[in-house]
């Protein structure tokens, strides 16, 4: 493996990382003004459209599948952890919000051992251990209060961990473009519902707001999977965690967000443990659905 393609790879995941926080600030921005409901069915219904032109030029069999209910139950999964990550981002300092996304890792290897009977190894034993740990200092009970955002932030990451172990299920004869587009259909399906429910007509600054979203999220997932393209996922994963970094500036910045030591604390330990967790992992395929999201 060239080092050029490494640095490069490095690159393009950090430059994603920053896509995927400014998606969060937005999301941060508008949700005093928005359901989150309304926010998750205009992102998926963005993605939905992106691939249209992609089914016009490969046609219907592009998406002939006998894995239909795994893709309905991926999606569904996926929508609910969406719905989760967004109220986070909403509700959450950023660095927090940003921060337990990525625990997600943790919850994988406990995910495939049940399901696919994948071995963990003490390894990742430990980093899962260490990793809850910093979640645990986060909460910080000893505050005598739960900070219930964060319990739901940490439900979505074990659903999106849930929707990636369905993904690997698939991996066998489902290829990459179809367990997307699948993903997009149902989603925006399945989340158009709960918009309607709830559904606030956006005024012209706020659909502006909504449309930024969409693109920086998209933005950031053409990045990641470009820069995956370039080296090992094991080698890259740990730089997904530049957008704790990134997040922690700009809620200081934007929203004059000060953690708690017990925070930083948290922080730290998770970041270690996510770094051994991915450097740890034996598929690759997996490993770069730890971080893909």
């Amino acid at each position: 493996m060239p080092t050029n393609a490494i640095y490069q790879g490095a690159l393009l995941i950090i430059f994603s990382e920053l896509f995927l926080v400014g998606s969060g600030m937005v999301v941060k921005q508008i949700s005093g003004e928005l359901p989150t409901e309304m926010i998750v069915f205009a992102r998926n219904l963005f993605g939905l459209m992106l691939l249209i032109p992609w089914l016009l030029r490969k046609g219907l069999g592009a998406i002939r599948t006998e894995y239909l209910r795994f893709h309905f139950m991926r999606a569904a999964v996926g929508v609910t952890a969406m719905m989760c990550l967004y109220y986070s981002w909403g509700h959450l300092p950023l660095a927090e919000a940003a921060l337990i996304k990525q625990t997600a890792p943790f919850f994988i290897p406990l995910f495939a051992l049940w399901w696919l009977g994948e071995k963990i190894t003490g390894a990742v034993k430990m980093a899962i251990l260490v990793g809850f740990t910093g979640v645990f200092m986060i909460l910080n009970p000893g505050q005598g209060s739960l900070n219930l955002v964060v319990l739901v932030a940490l439900f979505g990451a074990m659903l999106g961990a849930l929707a990636k172990v369905v993904i690997r299920r698939m991996s066998s004869t489902e290829p990459a473009q179809r367990v997307v587009f699948y993903f997009a259909f149902f989603s925006t399906l399945l989340s158009l519902l709960p918009a309607l429910l709830n559904w606030q007509t956006p005024d012209l600054p706020q659909a502006a707001w909504l449309l930024l979203m969409a693109l920086t999220s998209t933005t950031a997932q053409l990045l990641l999977s470009k820069g995956y393209s370039l080296a090992p996922a094991g080698q890259l994963g740990p730089y997904t965690y530049a957008s704790v970094a990134f997040a922690a500036l700009f809620g200081w910045l934007l929203w004059d967000e000060v953690l708690s030591y017990h925070s930083w604390i948290g922080i730290f330990l998770i970041i270690g443990a996510g770094v051994l967790a991915v450097g740890q992992s034996k598929k690759p395929r997996l490993n770069k659905e730890l971080v893909n999201n």
